[in-house]
């Protein structure tokens, strides 16, 4: 019989505190999860709240350079027509450059003015536009998260030790941190979990199991912290590599095809020498 979400907590909890283990609680869970106790996204769920604990806003934040906003003098249908190409519901305003962040635009109080142009004032965006929040780009996930709650928000502005414009968080990058990327409609679509290229490398989704690429592949790799291969290549390199970069780790060589600040979305593997020369000698025989 399936234990129930709450029998599989208490029986951590139980574990934790029986006093036969000294591991920390993520080797508790891991060991959970080697068990049977845990499913593999419940595990990874647990072990992510665990470290956001450590984590700082610059961790998981999108970069000043990926910031998608409009300058102060912008129209409302400037501003309308940035939603829509980007599917952004919260658009930053800035005088004279990123650094100088005066306002946010939600996209909701926009309607009104979309819809009778009439009513549109001589300064719209100044008029609509609502305060910004600030946090310092050193200040602790968990903290943030308290703040958000209080502050009611949903975005902050990351400021870096000078008082300019590092980056931008939002609730929905917390989320990603806990429970993986959350695609909507307007996100560009991503390579199916293994393709074969030309060239004979595999073409593999970030999110694919370490379990799966060795049964689609053969390579073969282990880990005791992460289950993807986008996590691998990120644990290989002690940070999130950026897109370009490659790794050569048991005879593989590992390059990142897509990646952002935050995590890694597609690798390209090519399998170690001797066993891609097998293999096509196989298909010419």
């Amino acid at each position: 019989m399936d234990e129930s979400p709450e029998g599989k907590l208490w029986t951590l909890v139980r574990k934790f505190f029986s006093g036969k283990t000294e591991n920390p609680i993520e080797d508790v869970i891991l060991e959970a999860r080697t068990d049977g106790e845990l499913e593999a996204f419940e595990a990874s769920m647990l072990i992510n709240v665990l470290r956001m604990g450590r984590k700082q806003v610059r961790e998981i934040m999108i970069p000043r350079t990926d910031i998608q906003c409009v300058e102060q003098n912008a129209s409302i249908q400037d501003v309308a027509e940035l939603i829509i190409e980007h599917g952004h519901s919260r658009i930053p305003v800035y005088r004279e450059n990123k650094d100088h962040i005066i306002g946010v635009v939600h996209a909701k109080d926009l309607l009104p003015y979309l819809l009778n142009h009439c009513e549109t004032p001589p300064d719209p965006l100044s008029a609509i536009m609502r305060p910004p929040f600030f946090i310092p780009e050193t200040k602790n996930v968990k903290n943030m998260i308290a703040e958000f709650q209080a502050q009611k928000v949903h975005m902050a502005i990351a400021l870096d030790e000078y008082g300019g414009t590092s980056g931008l968080v939002t609730f929905e990058d917390v989320l990603e941190e806990i429970v993986g990327e959350i695609e909507d409609e307007y996100d560009l679509p991503r390579p199916e979990d293994i393709q074969v290229m030309e060239d004979g490398r595999h073409l593999v989704a970030g999110r694919t199991s370490l379990n799966d690429l060795e049964e689609e592949t053969g390579v073969s790799l282990t880990s005791d912290q992460v289950e993807t291969i986008g996590g691998f290549v990120t644990e290989l390199a002690g940070r999130v590599p950026m897109t370009g970069e490659e790794f050569d780790y048991l005879g593989h060589n590992f390059r990142i095809e897509e990646a952002d600040s935050k995590q890694v979305y597609a690798v390209s593997i090519l399998p170690r020498v001797e066993t891609f020369e097998i293999e096509n000698g196989a298909e010419e025989q």
